[in-house]
């Protein structure tokens, strides 16, 4: 695993005010293609800041992100909005799924926004992606309508639909029963290591950092 999608050199986030908190504190890793790897931490250690952050969705008080050799820095925020959506996919503990949409149109929207696909070619991407997904029979549905675990599916095929490099998840599993966390955790891995996307997951979850390929630990804003 020598191909480096993602590099954090010295990430320091801090928020000033009456009181200085540091919130992630001269954090450096590297994430490969075809890697799953965890962060884990106590509750406030850290861990969603330095997603976060690796995601682009928020922006360090020093240190570089590298996506692909690119140092991110030099980005203003239309072409970081752009990383973002051509490069990073993101599912988060609450699937966030726009409700007046079906399960299809949630997905086929990031790739609207990116217009890299005509209609057709969208419109077989979302079935092709819901199919891998087991969800085939529930394009139509509402989320309303879907089981939790349905519905993170649902996310996950989402955060798939640009086909980015990188795939970023936080607590994915924190609202699932045991059987539809293994099959979240299932999946992100078989993403990883059978279709070389780069797979970073905050949890709590001890058996799906167990399954991870590394974990890296934080506590106080500090990788250990």
């Amino acid at each position: 695993m020598s191909d480096i999608l993602i590099e954090a050199a010295h990430l320091t986030r801090e928020l000033r005010g009456e009181v200085r908190t540091i919130l992630v504190q001269d954090a450096s890793l590297a994430i490969a293609s075809g890697e799953f790897v965890a962060i884990t931490g106590a509750s406030g250690s850290g861990k969603s800041s330095l997603l976060y952050l690796l995601g682009l969705l928020d922006w360090p008080t020093s240190g570089t992100i590298f996506l692909r050799g690119q140092d991110t820095t030099e980005l203003d925020d239309d072409a970081l909005a752009a990383l973002r959506l051509g490069e990073l996919g993101f599912v988060f503990q609450f699937h966030f799924l726009l409700p007046e949409f079906s399960a299809a149109e949630n997905v086929m929207l990031p790739m609207q926004r990116l217009g890299r696909l005509s209609p057709p070619e969208i419109k077989q991407r979302t079935k092709a992606l819901l199919d891998r997904l087991g969800l085939a029979d529930q394009a139509t549905k509402l989320p309303r309508q879907l089981s939790g675990g349905q519905s993170q599916r649902v996310a996950i095929a989402r955060a798939l639909a640009n086909d980015p490099l990188l795939i970023l998840a936080d607590e994915p599993t924190g609202n699932l029963d045991s059987v539809a966390s293994a099959n979240v955790r299932v999946i992100l891995k078989e993403l990883a290591h059978s279709y070389g996307r780069g797979v970073i997951v905050v949890t709590h979850d001890r058996e799906f950092a167990a399954d991870a390929d590394r974990v890296i630990r934080m506590s106080d804003g500090r990788i250990v």
